[in-house]
């Protein structure tokens, strides 16, 4: 498989090259050559199939000539004791991608990217620098993917005052070689740093330096394959996705155009609406981000509407996705409403899935008769400042249990590459 950067086809890299480097040269994202497409027999079998046999058929095309067979069913088999079930509720199931060490979907990306990197770099004696910006759960998900890997370091940037205090020790309190620093600005101060990092000559000459944001494309593609699964079991449906940075959708996307049985996609954002505006008006603004309940979401300029430019135009975009946005007061009202009526936990990000449903539902764009998938990206525990009052308590799995005994270690530094490249 070939990769080429969004903003230029004068070279293409292979997996490995696309992975390690994370941003192409010229600033873009690199994105496939062409998708790869299921073979029948997989596409019909996809509902008898294990999360594991899905997970080897859709990533092998992926990363061919890099990484073989057998190593990538190892790799596949160490990174994922946990699955993605899905819950039925009364007019829609709900796909639990949360059910990883750190309670976030981003579990999915993160494990098979650290066991990817480990494999790709055997027999290098440089260490390689993963600099990662998050909003959240990104963070907490490489870290402890990450955790202990020989030959790599992690620093994760993320918005000082802006995370929870959980999402912050599984962060920050790790230790060894993983390091966090404290933003004083916005998430998308966080990824500009990286970004203008990855494009300063003097740490490009000093330092290895990798990506572990969605915009790596070894974060992607794992991610395709919770969607097969889902779509497997509920085929034809329409997939809500809590959406901020993109890269959620676009992986969605990807296994959508590989063959996997899927209807469509709800973006489902907070206020942070770039995209739906998008949908809806034909115009691209990117915009500063707010504060959300749902912080994870919080992007104003999310970097993987670079892929879904590349690969789709408005039109193609608008017949596959409807977008819907939520406030902070409907994600509440969701939370209690969906607890009430079906004695199930939201977290405030899949409580915006959940009501961009009711509200496109409402509206008329979604009918009495269409499947609909919500994607749970979070355990509610994790945001239990938020659930709790609403709720009562929730049940706190032990690996975040775990996660809320540690000591933040961070360094705060100002929304300058001046500061980050002194710290690096």
């Amino acid at each position: 498989m070939r990769y080429y950067s969004t903003r230029s086809k004068t070279h293409d890299v292979s997996f490995s090259e696309a992975a390690l480097g994370g941003l192409a040269p010229d600033g873009g994202l690199y994105v496939p050559a062409e998708i790869p497409q299921l073979s029948p027999a997989v596409k019909s079998s996809l509902g008898s199939m294990s999360y594991l046999e899905i997970a080897l058929e859709l990533i092998r095309p992926w990363v061919a000539g890099d990484i073989p067979n057998g190593v990538l069913e190892e790799m596949i088999q160490d990174a994922y004791p946990f699955g993605a079930p899905l819950t039925g509720l009364s007019d829609r199931s709900v796909l639990e991608l949360f059910h990883g060490p750190t309670g976030a979907f981003k579990d999915f990306g993160a494990r098979f990217m650290a066991r990817a990197f480990s494999y790709l770099r055997r027999g290098e004696d440089r260490p390689l620098k993963i600099l990662v910006a998050t909003s959240g759960d990104t963070g907490g998900a490489v870290a402890d993917g990450f955790f202990g890997v020989q030959g790599v370091t992690v620093t994760v940037l993320y918005p000082q005052g802006r995370i929870t205090s959980l999402q912050e020790k599984q962060i920050a309190g790790l230790g060894e070689n993983i390091s966090a620093l404290a933003v004083e600005g916005s998430f998308d101060d966080c990824q500009r740093l990286v970004k203008e990092a990855f494009g300063d000559q003097e740490l490009k000459e000093r330092l290895a330096l990798s990506s572990a944001n969605s915009i790596n494309i070894s974060r992607l593609v794992p991610q395709c394959v919770y969607y097969a699964s889902g779509a497997g079991e509920i085929p034809g449906a329409i997939i809500s996705v809590p959406s901020g940075n993109f890269g959620n959708l676009t992986a969605g996307l990807y296994a959508a155009r590989m063959g996997a049985p899927i209807a469509g996609f709800v973006a489902a954002t907070n206020v942070n609406r770039t995209v739906p505006d998008y949908l809806a008006t034909g115009n691209y603004e990117a915009r500063s981000s707010v504060a959300t309940l749902s912080n994870a979401m919080d992007v104003g300029a999310p970097s993987n509407f670079e892929r879904m430019a590349a690969h789709f135009t408005l039109s193609e975009m608008r017949q596959m996705i409807l977008g819907a946005s939520v406030t902070d007061d409907e994600t509440r009202e969701t939370i209690g409403d969906v607890f009430s009526k079906e004695g199930y936990c939201l977290d405030p990000h899949t409580a915006v899935g959940w009501r961009a449903v009711d509200k496109l539902k409402a509206a008329g764009p979604l009918g009495r008769g269409d499947r609909i998938i919500v994607a749970a990206t979070a355990h509610p525990a994790k945001f239990a400042e938020t659930v709790e009052p609403i709720t009562g308590p929730v049940t706190v799995p032990p690996s975040l249990q775990k996660a809320l005994g540690r000591t933040v270690v961070s360094r705060p530094i100002p929304a300058r590459l001046e500061a980050l490249r002194e710290y690096l």
